[in-house]
């Protein structure tokens, strides 16, 4: 079968090669309403497929961007992924997401792979440990943006949840609650800047409120020993903050184990809000961070980046949302 070509396309269409090619690479400025509409039925009627690589060569672009998360398993990477892929595609790009499993070797590879792909720009939640090669992307002029986490002393935008903000907001909701005693619950803390800003807030307003704190960090398995321990023990908080998703999954495995009631025996506030906390029996009161919004302005600011425009080199905090369910009663001391 013979392959189809621009020449055909501009013979069906009545038009020039030159007038084709500015209508596929989206240059209407001077092309007539009816103009466009010749060519458009000229490549469907032929079927014609541009050659996306020669494309590419020809505009130094490839049409697409990386995206590295430290944990897909995480409800906010996915919803960040979801939104950097429509804004993406409204930008007629492609994207190609990876999974680092919070491993810096492993973010270290998928890195060079996509660079040895020509993406044109990346969005990382970034590990820790590669800050030699992140300086190097910044040196390059290279396009990519962080998100969720910045890494102190790489000039890389960064979209991040106010995490102080948010800390203060659940600490503060128990502390109208009446709770005095208020524990702390994350996943390894390491060089993750997130974790690192939501337990320090923690201990902040611990000490503010001359109350003993309660942490328990560490990874899913270790989170569940410790609780299983403080439970038999009768030491656990009458409430707790629990930093992420993936750790209230471990709370609520120990809830279930052990018999507890929520609100009555435990109260529960979780940092992001994932899709079964309002449908969970009791329903979970959250601290939500406005993970699209987060994933569209980093995306806007990558394209911003890729297209040569003005940008800010900062950290961008987003506002929390206290979104009160029933996993949060009034403490009343028995």
């Amino acid at each position: 079968m013979k392959k189809i070509t621009i020449n055909d396309v501009a013979k069906t269409a009545q038009v020039s090669k030159t007038t084709v090619s500015h209508y596929l690479n989206e240059r209407y400025k001077n092309m007539s309403p009816d103009t466009r509409e010749r060519i458009s039925l000229a490549i469907n009627d032929l079927n014609y497929n541009p050659n996306v690589i020669a494309k590419s060569l020809k505009n130094k672009k490839t049409m697409t961007i990386g995206i590295i998360v430290a944990n897909i398993l995480h409800s906010f990477s996915t919803q960040v992924i979801r939104a950097i892929e429509d804004y993406a595609h409204g930008e007629n790009y492609h994207v190609i997401v990876c999974n680092a499993d919070n491993d810096p070797v492993k973010e270290k590879d998928y890195i060079q792979m996509l660079l040895a792909k020509q993406v044109d720009g990346l969005v990382i939640i970034p590990t820790s440990d590669n800050d030699e090669l992140f300086s190097k992307l910044v040196a390059d002029d290279y396009p990519v943006v962080f998100v969720d986490r910045f890494i102190e002393g790489i000039s890389i935008p960064s979209f991040l949840l106010d995490n102080e903000n948010a800390i203060q907001t659940a600490f503060n909701h128990l502390l109208d609650k009446g709770y005095e005693e208020i524990g702390f619950v994350s996943q390894p803390i390491e060089d993750i800047s997130a974790r690192i800003e939501r337990q320090n807030a923690y201990m902040d307003l611990c000490f503010r409120h001359k109350m003993e704190p309660f942490t328990t960090s560490g990874g899913l398995a270790l989170i569940h020993q410790s609780l299983d321990e403080a439970i038999k023990k009768d030491a656990l908080p009458k409430s707790l903050i629990v930093a992420n998703d993936l750790a209230l999954f471990e709370v609520l495995k120990l809830v279930k184990k052990h018999g507890l009631n929520i609100p009555e025996d435990l109260s529960l506030i979780s940092i992001d809000d994932i899709e079964f906390a309002e449908f969970f029996n009791p329903g979970i009161t959250v601290v939500a961070q406005p993970s699209f919004s987060i994933g569209e302005q980093a995306a806007q600011t990558l394209f911003e980046i890729i297209n040569k425009k003005e940008y800010e080199i900062k950290i961008h905090r987003f506002k929390p949302e206290l979104i009160e369910r029933d996993s949060v009663i009034e403490y009343e001391s028995k």
